[in-house]
Parts: C-alpha cells; sequence; structure tokens
C-alpha cells in the first residue's frame, strides 16, 4: 500500500507538471522586434562577471564585446567585474580599453558583484555575461529595440497622447545559452552528431513557451535588463545562490513584462568534466528551492496565478530525481519482493496506461519541435538523480548551502576515481533491473500468460536508461586542447611564389584545417603564410602542416599555427565565435535504443589513432620507364620519397632516374628495400621487390606545374583500375590470378 501510494503521488506531480507544461508550450508567443531608429538607442552598460577564470577565458569574451554593433559605440560600457581583484584582470582591461571594477569586500557572491558594477555605472540598459559567453556582433542590435518601442512611438508622434497600458514596461530579454563544445551528455555518450545539447530544449523551447505567462526565466547570462527595473527590485537578489532565478522573478512581481527569444546571439562553454557538471546542477537545485521558500511564491504579491503555478512548476522540476527513483524501484519489487505496487489486468494496463504513454511521447517530440523526446528526458535525469537527490532533500529541509560554487572553466579533467564511485549507484540498480528481467521472464512462462509484458517492457526501458547512465559515468577521454569548429570559408595558403586558394573544413584557435583538391606539395619543415577571411574578418598567421589525409573529395592538410599577430589573433576568434554553433539542434531522426547501445558499445572498444603524414600519399600503381633497370611500377609517390616494385631479378640501384615525362625526372636514392610476396604463389608467378626510394631533387619537382597535371591523369587512372579491379573480384569464382593481384595491391 505505501510502496502504491508513493507511485500515485509520483503520477499526479507529474501530471501537474505535464499540464503546465504542454498548456504553456501549445502556442507559443514569439515577441516582434520592433524597427528602432539608430539615434533612439541609449547608453548601455554591458558588464562580465569573474571570480577564477582564466585570462585567456575573459580576453575571448572581452573581444567579443568589444566586437559588438552598435549605432554609437561610444555608448557602450564594457566593465570587467573582477570579484577576485587580480592585477592581470586590471592589465587586460587596460589592453582591451574597457573599464574594470572590483572590490575587496565580496558579499553576495556574483550578485553582490553585480550589484558593485551597478553602483560604479549609469547607462538605462545592462547586459550581463559570463565569463565564458561570448557574444555575437549582432547581440545589441537584437535586444536593444525591445525597450524602445515606447520612445519609438513618441518620435514618430510628437502630438499624440501617449497610451501607457499600450506600451508595457519591458524588465529583462533573454536570450538563449547556446554552448560552442559538446555538452558532456553529448561528448560522454559519443552523439556530438545526433542530440541538440542538453540545455537547448529549456532556453529555446521551454522559456519561449513562457512568455504566455510572463514567467520567463532570467538566466544570468546572454540577458539585457532594465536598470529601473533592477533599482526597484534593489539589485540583483543576494540571499540566494541563484541570484538570476530570484531577481527575475522578482522583477516580474513588480509588473515588467519579461521575454524570451529563441535567436542565438551569444556562445559559451559548457562544463566538460563530471565534477564540474555535478557541481553546477546542484547549485541551481539548491537556489532554486531557496528562492521558492525564501520569496514565498503561492503568496507573493504582484505574480498573478498563472505567474506562480510556472515557477512552482519549475522547482518541482528539481524534484524529478524522487520521481526517476520511485519509477526505477517500482518494477522491481513484485519480481525480486513479491510487493504487488499496481494490481491491475493486463487489459487495464493497456486501455489506461498505453494510450497516456503513446501520446506523451508524440506530444513532446511534437511540442519541441524535436528537439526533445521522453527517451533523452529518461536519460537526462536518470544520469543525474543519484547525485541531485541528496541536495535536493537537504535544501527541502532548510539545511542550506551558503558559499556560492563557481563551474570552473580550465577545460576537463579526467578523474577516473570520481567517476566510477558516481556510477556506483547506477551499476546497483542495472543488477538489480537485469535480475528483475530474469525473473519476469519466468514467471511469464510460469503463468502462461502475457500478463507481465508490460512490466517487463518497463524493466527494459529502466534498464537501457541505467546503461546509459553507466556509459556516461565512465566517461570519455579528451584529446583536443582546444575546441575544433566546422567552418567553411576562403582561404590562401602561400610559399616561395606558389599560391594555393582553397577552404576551410575546421578552425581552431590553434590552427585549421582545409581541404584542397589536388595533391599539392606544401613544406612541412617551415611555417607558410595562411590567409582565413569570411565577409567581415580577415586573419593571417604562419602554421605548419601536421597531417595530410586523403578524403573522397580530396585531400585534407591541418595545420598548427606557428605564429600570429594580436590583432589577426581577434580577428581569429571572431572567425571562430562570431557564428551560431554548428553542433545539432535537433535529435537524429529514427534513433533507436538499440542504436544508443551499439554506438557505446563498439566506439569505446576503438581507441583512437591518429595518422602522422605531412605529405600527401598519392597511390599510382603506375609503369614508368628507369634509365638504370627499364620499366618500373611506381606505388606510391609523396614527393619527398617513391615507393617502386620491380621484378626481383633486377638488381637493385642505389641511384636511379625516373622519366615521368619529357619534362619532368626524378633523382632518387635508395633509402631501404623488403622483398615481399604472397605466401601461397601461383605457380610460374616471381616475387617481387618493393624498394623506398628518396627523391633528392623533391623540391625542384614539386614545384613544376606540368608534374601536378600529371599527377591529376595518374590519379584519375588509378581510381578507374582499381573499381575495375573490385568488379574482377566480385565475378572470380575462387582465388583467381585477377583477385591476386587485387588483394596485393590493396595491400601495399
Amino acid at each position: 500500500m505505501i510502496a502504491g501510494i508513493i507511485l500515485l503521488s509520483v503520477e499526479l506531480i507529474g501530471l501537474f507538471e505535464s499540464v503546465i507544461h504542454y498548456r504553456t508550450m501549445f502556442s507559443m508567443e514569439y515577441p516582434e522586434r520592433p524597427q528602432i531608429d539608430r539615434d533612439l538607442y541609449p547608453e548601455i552598460d554591458v558588464f562580465v562577471t569573474t571570480y577564477n577564470e582564466p585570462v585567456e577565458l575573459i580576453y575571448k569574451t572581452i573581444n567579443g564585446c568589444v566586437n559588438m554593433d552598435y549605432p554609437d559605440k561610444k555608448k557602450v560600457h564594457i566593465f570587467i567585474c573582477d570579484d577576485s581583484n587580480r592585477d592581470e584582470m586590471k592589465e587586460l582591461a587596460d589592453k582591451l580599453k574597457v573599464n574594470y571594477v572590483t572590490r575587496t569586500e565580496r558579499k553576495g557572491a556574483k550578485a553582490g558583484n553585480l550589484n558593485n558594477a551597478m553602483q560604479n555605472s549609469s547607462s538605462p540598459l545592462i547586459v550581463t555575461f559570463d565569463a565564458d559567453m561570448i557574444p555575437m556582433h549582432d547581440f545589441l542590435m537584437a535586444c536593444v529595440p525591445y525597450f524602445l518601442e515606447k520612445e519609438q512611438f513618441i518620435k514618430d508622434n510628437p502630438q499624440a497622447e501617449v497610451d501607457e497600458e499600450k506600451f508595457e514596461q519591458i524588465g529583462f530579454v533573454q536570450t538563449p545559452q547556446s554552448f560552442y563544445n559538446p555538452d558532456l551528455f553529448q561528448y560522454n555518450l559519443f552523439s556530438e552528431n545526433r542530440i541538440p545539447n542538453e540545455q537547448d530544449y529549456f532556453y529555446r523551447d521551454i522559456q519561449v513557451s513562457r512568455n504566455k505567462t510572463n514567467s520567463v526565466i532570467y538566466g544570468g547570462s546572454n540577458t539585457i535588463l532594465s536598470r529601473k527595473a533592477l533599482e526597484e527590485v534593489g539589485g540583483f537578489y543576494t540571499k540566494v545562490i541563484t541570484e538570476d532565478f530570484a531577481t527575475g522573478m522578482l522583477i516580474q512581481s513588480k509588473g515588467y513584462r519579461c521575454y524570451a527569444i529563441d535567436e542565438i546571439h551569444a556562445s559559451g562553454l559548457s562544463p566538460s568534466d563530471l565534477q564540474s557538471l555535478i557541481k553546477q546542477r546542484e547549485r541551481w537545485a539548491r537556489g532554486c528551492i531557496q528562492t521558492g521558500r525564501k520569496l514565498n511564491i503561492l503568496f507573493r504579491k504582484g505574480l498573478n496565478f498563472g505567474q506562480k503555478l510556472s515557477y512552482l512548476s519549475a522547482i518541482s522540476y528539481w524534484y524529478s530525481g524522487f520521481k526517476r527513483l520511485v519509477y526505477i524501484i517500482s518494477p522491481i519489487l513484485l519480481p525480486l519482493f513479491g510487493i504487488m505496487v499496481l494490481n491491475a489486468s493486463l487489459l487495464e494496463i493497456l486501455i489506461f496506461w498505453l494510450p497516456m504513454h503513446l501520446l506523451n511521447s508524440a506530444s513532446l517530440k511534437l511540442l519541441s519541435k524535436n528537439i526533445r523526446n521522453t527517451k533523452w528526458t529518461n536519460v537526462y535525469e536518470t544520469i543525474l538523480f543519484p547525485s541531485l537527490l541528496p541536495v535536493v532533500f537537504l535544501e527541502t529541509l532548510g539545511i542550506s548551502k551558503k558559499k556560492f560554487s563557481v563551474t570552473r572553466k580550465e577545460g576537463p579533467v579526467f578523474d577516473k576515481r570520481y567517476q566510477i564511485k558516481k556510477a556506483i549507484p547506477h551499476t546497483i540498480f542495472a543488477a538489480f533491473s537485469i535480475a528483475a528481467i530474469v525473473k519476469c521472464i519466468v514467471m511469464t512462462f510460469e503463468v502462461g500468460s502475457p500478463v507481465y509484458s508490460v512490466l517487463l517492457f518497463w524493466l527494459i526501458m529502466n534498464l537501457y536508461t541505467i546503461l546509459m547512465s553507466i556509459f556516461f559515468m565512465l566517461g570519455r577521454e579528451y584529446y583536443r586542447s582546444v575546441e575544433r569548429f566546422p567552418i567553411k570559408t576562403q582561404c590562401l595558403i602561400s610559399f616561395e611564389e606558389i599560391l594555393i586558394h582553397c577552404s576551410t573544413v575546421d578552425i581552431s584557435e590553434g590552427g585549421i584545417a582545409v581541404i584542397i583538391k589536388e595533391p599539392r606539395f606544401i613544406p612541412y619543415d617551415e611555417a607558410v603564410k595562411c590567409e582565413v577571411s569570411t565577409v567581415r574578418y580577415k586573419a593571417e598567421f604562419r602554421a605548419v602542416i601536421v597531417q595530410v589525409t586523403e578524403l573522397s573529395n580530396g585531400w585534407r592538410y591541418a595545420f598548427k599555427i606557428n605564429s600570429i599577430e594580436e590583432l589577426d589573433y581577434r580577428q581569429l576568434l571572431n572567425i571562430i565565435h562570431d557564428r551560431e554553433p554548428a553542433l545539432p539542434k535537433y535529435l537524429e531522426k529514427n534513433s533507436s535504443i538499440f542504436e544508443d547501445l551499439r554506438i557505446n558499445l563498439l566506439k569505446r572498444k576503438n581507441k583512437q589513432t591518429r595518422l602522422s603524414r605531412k605529405l600527401p600519399r598519392i597511390n599510382l600503381n603506375k609503369r614508368v620507364q628507369v634509365e638504370e633497370a627499364g620499366t618500373i611500377t611506381m606505388i606510391n609517390f609523396n614527393y619527398e620519397y617513391i615507393l617502386i616494385k620491380n621484378k626481383k631479378s633486377m638488381l637493385d640501384r642505389k641511384k636511379i632516374k625516373i622519366h615521368l615525362n619529357e619534362e619532368v625526372t626524378i633523382d632518387a636514392t635508395l633509402i631501404k628495400h623488403n622483398v615481399r610476396g604472397k605466401k601461397e604463389l601461383n605457380e610460374g608467378k616471381a616475387e617481387r621487390e618493393i624498394l623506398l626510394y628518396r627523391v633528392d631533387n623533391y623540391k625542384q619537382v614539386a614545384q613544376n606545374p606540368k608534374l601536378l597535371e600529371l599527377l591529376k591523369l595518374w590519379i584519375k587512372q588509378y581510381e578507374s583500375a582499381e573499381i575495375a579491379a573490385i568488379e574482377r573480384s566480385k565475378r572470380s569464382k575462387g582465388r583467381g590470378i585477377a583477385e591476386d593481384e587485387f588483394d596485393e595491391m590493396k595491400y601495399l
């Protein structure tokens, strides 16, 4: 009876949340941006808060702030709000010509830091950015107009009487917090290209849906606020650890209209290690529950009934861990412990439960525009609930954590012991679930009826989410020191008097990768000049080749930046960050639980390998003339070295001249040779000798335009011969000569 009542209570809480959630999402309200004359744009203060983040991170954020468009940039006042009073931050502010504010007493954590900045500024509008959130150039021009509709009306109609009710006072405008790096859910579950960022659903859907009830949550960053509204509520609220959640609610209780828009105008750094993620979510959970208790939402004056329900729903979300615990334990109780949680026939379950299950899944997928589904919601909640349950329980009892915890941004930390520790609860639940599944199957055969089929389905779905949680906790090591962005734009590579026009495929702060249609020679032992450009930006730097790879559409050349001037570096940062992140915005279609498990199982087995070729290796299998040995076969060629196949009976020569045509001759020196042949040769077929030669005149040969023309022709011939060999091997029966020749060619 107790177990049944608990399950019923959890279902009722879920029903309350669903009603609130689907009601607001059913008809979303998107605020229309007014057209504002440029002379009406007011003074504006931009606050970038920092406590212990690295200087390099703040540098990128301030560079983005300085780059923001505005009719009169003199009206934009940027402040580094440093709550740790660091000399290096003061130097950075001076270097980038922005304001610097700090304080000696650090009461109120981030909220106190922002209030201190307010006391040292005066503009009517205030922008808040976290240390890692880099704005795009259009951030201000996209957000400020919402505050100026009344001013535009007065200008256009100087004699008209202003209807104050028609023009609502705007408290704040919240834009999405997007992320340019894969979040931990995407990365640890090998789903960077399969699922959106876990926070996308909140900022692009839930937040926008709250426009209807004027209960948009202030997210703390990527936001423009009215100074007047902030002053009316006494500044940023300092008595909880989520000052943004509380401050936004107080502003709305004063009658201000607040908007959320779904357009991305800034992006930042998602937590990239488990400890940071859990610390962040614990702070959010504690802060929201603290706010609900201290601000007394149910009796808060100024909030209407819809706003109160919306905020209560936001707080109840943090109790989803209790729901997840009940949903995991409930189906285990009957098969393992004989406790009947739900007494119903199969027909009753199918009549009452199945329509709800199907409609709930379809509704979430439809209303979220395929950003989220029930499967991934369950995975996210299962991953986090063991960590959040204790802090939610303590905070509910009023046992609060006073200290503000800053999410670390120094890069990922792969702590295997911590991750294994966090996986222990999931491992225990997995063992119980597997035992219950086995017992449930046995019970089904014993009764000879499918009555336990729904219970079995429930157990299997729970096991899936638990296994995904274990995969998540096991983690995945980071191999990159900087994030790489898939950006396609113009690039010019130059060395000596040679110019190569190409396009980038990805760019990072440490280098670029480009696609070149032909296998061009680019010296790897010296830095070459690279110029990357877009419509707005251009960056020049010197870089060295670190890897060359053949692809289906050309050759990928990866470069590491060797030297770059500061102005060019800032332009490179703009090229990288002044754009929407390229990570998925929607769930991959037709993704099943079996595919999720298969990907995680297979990719965890595969060790990451990296080729170190710095010149293009060109497969040729081409017969050419050599003065010293007659006709030979060039197996492959990379400008600096050449691999040759020759009959064993012909003696190898230390020095040879290879005549590719009348205008191109290669001078080569033997490096090593190795006799290779098949273990089972056809009778009468001679072994061949494989010889590696160094091209002595490779720089002169590489710069000969006739060589490139010749190579392009031979590559086409090689590809045609390879296709023909594949077709012959398909038609051959047994292991004929044609198939042997094909296998040998592929081996070489």
